[in-house]
This record gives C-alpha cells, structure tokens and sequence, in this order.
C-alpha cells in the first residue's frame, strides 16, 4: 500500500548516471526550495514505461514552472537507465532503486511482475518543500498511468 498523504516523505540517496559521471540524487536536497514528483516505474525500455517519461519530458516545463523538481525511479541500474534516456530522448532526471529499498519504503514495491521479479509499481508521489507527501498514487495496474492533471492542479496550489 502506497504512503498515505500528510506521510513524512522517507529520504534517499540513490544512484543517476547522466553524461558520464554517477552521481547521488537525494530527495532531501529540494526541502526548503521546491516540490518533487517522484514517479517510480517499473522497468526501463518497456512501452508505457517510455511512453511516460517521454511525454513528461515533453512537458517539463510546465513542471519547472510550478516550482517542481522531477524524478522517475526504477529498479534498473543507472547504466541502463542512462542508456534508456539516450535512446529514447527521456530529459528527467532517472534515479536507480536497484536495491529496490526505496520503492519499499514507499510502500510500492510488487513482489513479482510477470515473472521479473520485484519491481516498483506504477506510482506518483508530490511531496512538498516540508518533505511531506501531499499526492500519492498507485496505478490499478502497470500499465495505467498516473492522473497527471490532478498532479499539476495540486502542485499549482504549492507554488
């Protein structure tokens, strides 16, 4: 079961590959300036997968001008999640989950996806500049995406 909004967001530190260099990404570094969505996905180079984060990248800006920072997370290493962003043109920042420990503590974490074993599920998290989650949703399936309109009418009330 997701976390439940008026939660306390869990931190991370997890590992993004961009441009050559591995870096930390850590949620905690937007508290006290902007917003975050946090999209976990389950797995790189799938259809809907792609599907998303590519629209979301089409779209970033709108995000950016609602002060809030974006960050989609999968249980791929960051050597794919680089590739992936490359092949398909994916401009948000990618954050590996490979321990699967984050989309545990989110409460998104699916034992078993046809037969992949443990993946995030599809699920979207706004957690405010308090570190507090204001929208949380789990998809009914993988394959569903996430109510993004609803997303941005609530980010624009957190301005």
């Amino acid at each position: 079961m997701p976390l439940s909004v008026g939660t306390q967001a869990p931190d991370f530190t997890l590992k993004s590959k961009t441009s050559g260099d591995v870096k930390d990404i850590t949620l905690s570094r937007n508290f006290g300036q902007k917003n975050t969505l946090l999209l976990f996905v389950p797995l790189a180079f799938t259809g809907v997968c792609t599907t998303e984060l590519c629209d979301l990248t089409a779209g970033l800006s709108q995000y950016t001008e609602l002060n809030a920072d974006v960050i989609g997370i999968s249980v791929d290493s960051p050597f794919a999640q680089e590739a992936w962003a490359k092949k398909d043109g994916i401009g948000i920042t990618l954050a590996s989950d490979l321990n699967k420990k984050t989309a545990d503590a989110y409460g998104v974490l699916l034992p078993d996806l046809a037969g992949f074993g443990a993946v995030s599920a599809r699920a979207a998290f706004v957690i405010d500049k308090q570190g507090v989650v204001r929208y949380s949703e789990q998809t009914p399936t993988p394959k569903d995406l996430p109510n993004f309109a609803a997303i941005k009418a609530l980010l624009a009330t957190l301005k």
